[in-house]
């Protein structure tokens, strides 16, 4: 066991530029756009925050410290499977996943008749009921760096409790 408080609650930030042609992947479903979103994997911004939320809550550092932009074997890879893996990580560890609540902030392309893909995609990921995902859109007025539409954030709070023993009644 990580020794963390249990429940544990962990905050992920991830914020990709736009670049290139689209489209976009956030929360685990395409999304169509004239721009793509640089990074490492498919720069989904939401499951890169919520996989940062969960490693936090845990104890088990961040995302680059286990997925490093060095390692090819993430190149393109999809984020539902970085943060599959992440989720493995707590059985181990004596923990399980008891919830995550995620916001998204961009300006474009429009979001809202995605949010209920991205529930029910990161839900089947998780491997949590879809009652225990939320996701919020949110644009910033034309402020900072996604209102200017530079990129997108995603933020998230990702909570953790002790697993059950198995030798429990």
């Amino acid at each position: 066991m990580t020794g963390r408080r249990v429940p544990g609650v962990g905050l992920g930030v991830d914020v990709h530029r736009y670049g290139g042609a689209g489209p976009i992947w956030i929360g685990g479903v395409e999304i169509p756009s004239e721009q793509g979103l640089v990074g490492h994997s498919d720069a989904d911004v939401l499951c890169h925050a919520i996989a940062d939320a969960i490693l936090g809550a845990a104890g088990l550092g961040d995302l680059g410290e286990h997925f490093p932009s060095e390692d090819e074997r993430w190149r393109g890879a999809a984020s539902t499977a970085i943060l599959s893996q992440v989720v493995a990580m707590l059985a181990p560890e004596g923990l399980v996943l008891q919830g995550v609540d995620g916001t998204v902030i961009a300006e474009a392309p429009r979001l809202a008749p995605h949010r209920r893909a991205m529930v029910q995609a990161l839900a089947e990921v998780l491997e949590l009921p879809e009652g225990a995902v939320s996701v919020k859109l949110k644009s910033s007025d034309g402020l900072g760096l996604t209102g200017r539409r530079e990129g997108v954030a995603a933020l998230a709070i990702a909570t953790l409790a002790a697993a059950k023993s198995q030798s429990a009644p």
